[in-house]
Parts: C-alpha cells; structure tokens; sequence
C-alpha cells in the first residue's frame, strides 16, 4: 500500500458527522475498522430543520434514539392554503420529531464510544485519488484513507472534486422555528400540518417539538419564485400561529431525487462511487420526492455505505459499487414511485386535498408506508385498486338514485 510521510493512514475517512456519515462510522467502527470522522462544525451544533423521521426508522435504529425524540406523531392536518382542514389519526407513531442538535449529537457520540475518532471544527480543503486510496487535506493537516465517504450535505465538497459533472434538481425551503414554551400544540397534541398548494409546487407544513414548532415552505419542483412571500402568506393564513411571534425563516437546499438523472447514458450524474469514495445522504441526493424527507434516507444509506466497505474488507473480490447497487434496489425503486406520486398530487393540489376525506383509507395506508408496513411500490399498487374500487361504488350509487 501506498504510504505518505507524516500521514496518518485510517480503513476509512468519514467527512461530515451528520445523521449519514455518523451512522456510517459507527457501523464501521463497531466491527473493528480504523475510523476518522471530520465535521466542519463543533457539536451539538443548532441547525434549523423540520426534523421528521417516519417511523419506519424503528426498523433500522436501535432503540436508545427515542432518548432524543421531542414529539410523537399519530395523525396530520391536512390543508389548502389555510382552508377546509382534514384530520387523519393513526392508532400506531407515524413520525417522531426531533431537535437536529440533540439527534446528530447522540450519532456522533455513538459513534466516538465504539472507536470512531472525531475531529470537530476541522474543515476540508481539498481531497484527490490516489492508486489505493484517497489523501484528504483540511485546515489543519493531511490523512490517507482507504475509503472515503462523503457525508458533507448539499454542497459536498467531495463531491465536487472527486465526482466532477454531478448535477442535482434542488428543493427551496424556507424554515422558522417557534419557540412556544409549554403550551398546547398547534394544530394539536401527536398531530402535524401539511398545506398542500401553500406552494405552487409543493406544500407547507407545521411540525411539533417539545416546547417549539417548526414552520416552513417548500417546492418540490425546482424552486420557490418568491420564497419569503410564500412563507408569510402561509404564518398569515395559518390564524393559529396568531398568539406567537415567528423567527425570521432560513434557507437551504435539499437536493431532491429526480428521476431525469436515472436516465441511461447520464450515470455521471447519479454515480454513488468513484473510485474508493462513496457519496451518502444529501450528498448522494437521496431526498424523497413526494415530501422532502432526507433523515431517513441518510441513515439507511450510511449503513449501506459500511456494508458495502466491510463488505470489500473482507473479500478484496467485491467491489463498493454494490453500495451503488443496493441504494438503487432499496431506495431509487421507492423514489422512482415517489416521484410519480408527487407529480398527480403537485400538479392537482385542489383536487388531491379534497379527495383526501373521501379515501381516507387511502391515507391509512400511506401511513402504513411510513410506519415501515408498506413501501411506495406495493402502496401504489394498492392504492390505486383502492381508487378504482371506490369509483365503481360511487358510480353504482349515483346509477341507483335515476
């Protein structure tokens, strides 16, 4: 193996200590590989986020994360720009809501007690391939690794420089959080806010933590015209937002899942694994297309991503594009589903709201999908024999009233 003087050699360098890269070395330092995470920022650091994990999360977590959830969700409001709201409850979680400082810092210290060594406020300069390995430059000295993955979030910097021509469609969101003390719920206990057509295309939403709400917009199509309109519009028409001031909302982009960068010939852009680096998380691009969820998806890719590796430590024979191939069979088939949905309910908001109270068996069975009972291909399937079945009643019912 190639060495460099004054280098510290590591199995793998993790760059980004968010819910994907620490996810990833935890996995990899829990079965005996040499870890070295860096993150840019010092934890816990605040981060305004809507912090929604579905619940299908039990599935893939162990069970010590709910010491960090602020809020248990059973059921959402649904909306149309502030009007005629509909109410749907689950009798099982359907999402648990957490503080992005508290969650990420509970991953990272995980992480640090299996053996992960974490550097914080150290930032990466630069990275570049070598014949077995990446060398990766920061501010404060130079590493080698055999394995680099880069957990660095929207505007990865290992992306940028070892997946040159990696193009990606961005969400533009606009987030605020409320700071309510300990008072009721808006719109209620266990329950969140959608608004569908908020947004020209995509929605608006209201999710609850312990002692706060977080409010924001967000398209899911390219981009919001006039995005700080849109969000006062949206506290304006929402009358239970009255009783509180709301923060001046941040922005930031979520690289959404297109299913255009899937077409053949166009692998530059969707390409997981260049040489011995692997991208996971935002960086990867893995946000759902349907509502924008990113957490999720970030810890299931991380630990594809150390599957993968450990995978590879074990028998040079495999190769890191199995990872490629994993996130392609567990995740791009459900996004590809994902995307179909957004573009019906996006395209036809009004009607896919009012809908909403007439099939509500529909919506229990999405929330099925996010409970883990179903995924986005056997909920198409079904949903749409379910569509077809109450349109038959419907039509024989009018027929019997001639």
């Amino acid at each position: 193996m190639l060495t460099l003087p004054d280098v510290k050699v590591y199995d793998t360098l993790v760059v980004g200590m968010g819910p994907a890269g620490a996810t990833a070395a935890y996995q990899l330092s829990k079965a005996g590989l040499s870890v070295l995470g860096l993150d840019k920022a010092t934890h816990p650091r605040y981060k305004v986020c809507g912090g929604g994990l579905s619940a299908r999360i039990d599935h893939i977590l162990e069970e010590d994360y709910k010491s960090v959830v602020e809020h248990t969700v059973y059921g959402i409001q649904f909306s149309y720009r502030g009007t005629d709201p509909f109410c749907l409850d689950s009798s099982s979680p359907i999402a648990y809501m957490v503080m992005r400082d508290r969650f990420d810092h509970f991953l990272l210290e995980k992480a640090r007690r299996v053996g992960s060594e974490v550097h914080e406020s150290e930032s990466v300069t630069s990275c570049r391939q070598l014949p077995d390995g990446i060398e990766v430059t920061t501010d404060r000295g130079r590493y080698f690794a055999k394995v680099l993955i880069g957990a660095d979030g929207a505007n990865s910097l290992v992306a940028q420089q070892l997946f040159p021509g990696r193009r990606s469609r961005r969400m533009a969101t606009l987030e605020s959080e409320i700071p309510i003390g300990a008072v009721p719920h808006y719109p209620g206990a266990g329950r969140a806010l959608i608004d569908i057509g908020a947004t020209p295309a995509g929605y608006a939403w209201i999710f609850p933590k312990q002692e706060r709400l977080s409010v924001g917009v967000g398209d899911l199509r390219g981009g919001l015209a006039s995005p700080k309109r849109i969000f006062d519009q949206f506290v304006r028409d929402e009358k239970g937002l009255a009783p509180w001031k709301v923060p001046q909302p941040v922005g930031h982009p979520l690289p959404v899942f297109s299913e255009d960068s899937l077409a053949k010939g166009d692998r530059e852009s969707v390409g997981l694994v260049s040489g011995q680096a692997l991208l996971v998380g935002d960086a990867a691009h893995l946000i759902d297309p349907l509502f924008g969820e990113g957490i999720y998806y970030a810890v299931r890719s991380g630990q594809l991503a150390a599957e993968s590796i450990l995978s590879q430590a074990h028998d040079r024979r495999r190769s890191l594009a199995d990872y490629e191939g994993a996130v392609r069979r567990e995740i791009y088939e459900e996004f590809r589903v994902a995307a179909r949905m957004a573009s019906i309910v996006y395209s036809y908001p009004r009607l896919c709201h009012r809908l909403l109270s007439r099939y509500q068996n529909i919506v229990k069975l999405y929330y099925d999908v996010l409970i883990g009972r179903e995924t986005y291909q056997t909920f198409y399937v079904r949903a749409k024999g379910m569509a077809k079945a109450s349109a038959k009643e419907l039509l024989l019912e009018a027929m019997s009233f001639r």
